[in-house]
């Protein structure tokens, strides 16, 4: 295999392990957790979430798109950001967590404390895959993994919200540790500049945007839930949408390697081709992974997620929909940033906010299950939308047509 599979490999391998940490960390916290107990974690693990995925979106993906030379000191100076913003946002953490009741305080105030450990252990993988060394993103990844879970597994059955949180952002540190160890020799000699990332017109202002309007404004309503409704339906839809970790490895791996493969085949017939194929193999996976799930035995779906599998077995029709809807919107929006990439943001940002109203629309007439149901839909007229606009989309004559087969040697 060339070095560039092994890359690819390693870069896949790395998100599945990233995926399953999160998913382990759900499924452990769910089974050692009370239904209210997981409820007080979800709500702290959800408001992580969106502040992973805006560091992504600010520091991450902006630092990917580097090249040339001097790429030791932008990873220098993307680690210090990091470190610096995750700082700053847990200390405000930690005020609020002083100020909330006792119970979800204290979770969020452990929060505050651990953020700048997971946050940067996280935002490092960025930094290799930016310098082509996605293998030691996958060691330092893997390391996190295996030490979450020795932490989690080793805690009492109805520990605290507070108690899994810190010992789950404290298990971080070996893995931060050896990233920092394996980023060393590329970063050595290398001088750390934060002006660039608080300089207005910064490319990260725009992924924010994007992330903002797509994944964050969703996790926001679910974490409103929690605030303006009850705790429990925000444990009950994290629990049901980290059954489906599996299918996100999925969905990003399409989004991570799917452009320069589709970019390649020619113009829009055969790109279009493609994703429709894809997009379907991906919705035919989602609805029978809800099916292997609604068809769990009650035992079973216990040993997973303790006493949230009741309030979570509802919803499971609904995820999986949600899911197998997700894999045809997926590979829309990937058709269009290959055909148009300017075409994605107006439709990311009308389909989320809808997705929203429906969510909390759904809550109000049917409670969590509703919600379910609204998000399901959203996520339907998401996908009928960005099809529709890859139907109606025009491209040059020029460059819809076949790829000329190679030459005969």
């Amino acid at each position: 295999m060339t070095r560039r599979g092994l890359a690819a490999v390693a870069s896949v391998l790395d998100q599945a392990a990233s995926s399953a940490t999160n998913i382990l960390v759900l499924v452990l916290a769910a089974r050692l957790s009370s239904a209210a107990g997981f409820a007080d974690f979800s709500m702290v693990y959800v408001t992580f979430s969106v502040l992973l995925g805006l560091n992504m979106a600010y520091v991450g993906q902006s630092l990917v798109l580097e090249k040339g030379e001097g790429l030791g000191a932008t990873c220098r100076s993307a680690a210090g950001f990091t470190g610096a913003a995750s700082a700053a946002v847990g200390a405000l953490l930690v005020v609020v967590g002083l100020v909330l009741p006792a119970t979800p305080g204290r979770a969020f105030l452990a929060l505050g404390l651990v953020l700048p450990l997971v946050l940067l252990q996280d935002g490092l993988r960025y930094c290799f895959s930016a310098l082509r060394a996605p293998e030691r993103a996958l060691a330092a990844d893997a390391l996190r993994l295996v030490c979450v879970v020795a932490a989690l597994a080793v805690q009492p059955e109805g520990a605290s919200a507070g108690r899994l949180v810190l010992v789950w952002g404290l298990s971080a540190v070996p893995a931060l540790g050896l990233g920092l160890w394996l980023l060393r020799p590329y970063v050595r000699g290398a001088r750390a500049d934060l002006r660039p990332y608080l300089r207005r017109g910064h490319l990260g202002q725009r992924f924010v945007v994007e992330f903002a309007v797509g994944n964050g404004s969703s996790q926001l309503a679910v974490l409103g839930l929690g605030v303006f409704a009850t705790p429990l339906a925000v444990g009950a839809l994290r629990g049901a949408t980290t059954l489906f970790g599996p299918l996100n490895v999925l969905f990003n791996s399409a989004n991570s390697f799917g452009p320069p493969v589709l970019g390649r085949l020619g113009g829009k017939r055969a790109t279009v081709r493609a994703t429709a194929l894809l997009g379907l193999v991906l919705a035919a996976l989602g609805a029978g992974w809800g099916a292997v799930l609604y068809a769990l035995p009650e035992r079973a779906g216990r040993q997973l997620l303790g006493d949230t599998w009741a309030a979570t077995a509802a919803l499971l029709p609904a995820t999986g929909a949600q899911y197998a809807v997700m894999g045809l919107g997926t590979c829309a929006l990937l058709t269009l940033r290959v055909l148009a990439p300017k075409a994605t943001l107006s439709l990311q940002v009308v389909f989320s906010v809808l997705s929203v109203g429906l969510l909390l629309g759904g809550y109000a007439v049917g409670g969590v299950a509703g919600a379910a149901v609204g998000l399901a839909a959203g996520s339907a007229l998401k996908a009928a939308a960005a099809w529709l606009r890859v139907a109606r989309l025009r491209v040059p004559a020029a460059q819809d047509r076949e790829p000329e087969p190679a030459p005969a040697a």
